[in-house]
């Protein structure tokens, strides 16, 4: 198929990747030109804008940092859904507000385009290595069409509803593993503070009923000092504050959310915008001065060497 393919960030660079891999021809563009120089490489054409790339492309897939930079590349007269023809498809695969979702989805199917929203969650490293799971909100019979194509970047394909469900389950679960990330946190501190090793206290939550994802994964990441996901506190922020905003929208109490967006605000004072996510657990290192470190923690998950090292030095 002709692709176009939008953002080429940490998830955007790896998911391309696979699509180009797996035979398709590619458009890409990202405000850096110089991250799209892998796919280039091996084959894919440099865009000079994201309505060029989507111009007679079968496929255009947005993969961007923020609801306002979605807002700026989709919508509108000079917006990509303006490039694509009837019959084609929109994925978009950034973490967005659902509102805007319904709304954009609205337009392109006044154009004949068909939607899809796929936001992808289980680590930036899991989208080089083709397990990253997708959440995909949508017509039912629009998602059956594109299943394959969908598989091709990702492991688990998850169908949430239509338009706008996917939107509010990746909110969710950013939400939820933010919460894990900084309980996890206090617990492996109250492991060490109370004279356990941290490896081993590391190994005993992982099998056990406390165990979680983010203990599981980034809590590696905090004991090796690294704290590199691959994922910026700005970026983190951002979902946390959608969790916010749909949590007052359908006045819904997330107080322990809210408790941890806080400490994120903290830390992203602290550490700068551009600080990876797992560093908010860094807020209670300093505070007491106790930093949470164990021998034999890889300073990048599984999946993420080789070429990810040189994407994410670009970040």
């Amino acid at each position: 198929m002709q692709i176009a393919f939008i953002g080429l960030g940490n998830v955007g660079l790896p998911l391309a990747r696979n699509l180009l891999k797996a035979g398709h021809q590619m458009t890409v563009f990202d405000l850096d030109p110089e991250r799209a120089a892998p796919l280039i490489d091996a084959g894919a054409r440099l865009a000079a804008s994201s309505r060029a790339a989507a111009e007679g492309a079968e496929v255009a897939v947005t993969s961007l940092p923020n609801p306002a930079a979605v807002a700026a590349v989709v919508p509108g007269e000079t917006g990509l859904l303006s490039a694509l023809g009837p019959g084609s498809l929109w994925i978009e695969m950034s973490t967005t507000d659902e509102a805007d979702m319904r709304r954009f989805a609205e337009e392109a199917g006044a154009r004949g385009i068909d939607v899809l929203e796929a936001p992808i969650t289980g680590g930036a490293n899991r989208a080089w290595t083709g397990e990253i799971s997708i959440l995909v909100g949508g017509d039912e019979a629009v998602f059956e069409r594109y299943r394959d194509l969908l598989g091709v970047m990702g492991g688990a394909i998850e169908h949430m509803g239509p338009i706008g469900a996917a939107s509010v389950v990746k909110v969710i679960t950013n939400m939820l593993a933010f919460v894990h990330l900084w309980a996890s946190g206090e617990a492996m501190m109250l492991a060490k503070r109370s004279g356990v090793d941290l490896a081993k206290a590391f190994h005993g939550i992982r099998v056990s009923s406390g165990n979680s994802f983010a203990h599981e994964t980034e809590g590696q990441l905090v004991l090796n000092g690294s704290y590199n996901c691959a994922f910026t506190m700005a970026l983190a922020l951002k979902d946390m504050r959608l969790a916010m905003k749909l949590g007052q929208e359908t006045e819904t109490p997330l107080a322990l959310a809210e408790l941890v967006k806080n400490y994120f605000e903290q830390a992203q004072e602290a550490y700068g915008e551009d600080a990876w996510s797992t560093q908010a657990v860094k807020i209670l290192e300093d505070q007491l001065g106790d930093a949470l470190r164990a021998p034999g923690f890889p300073p990048l998950l599984a999946g993420m060497g080789g070429e990810t090292d040189d994407a994410a030095a670009r970040t």
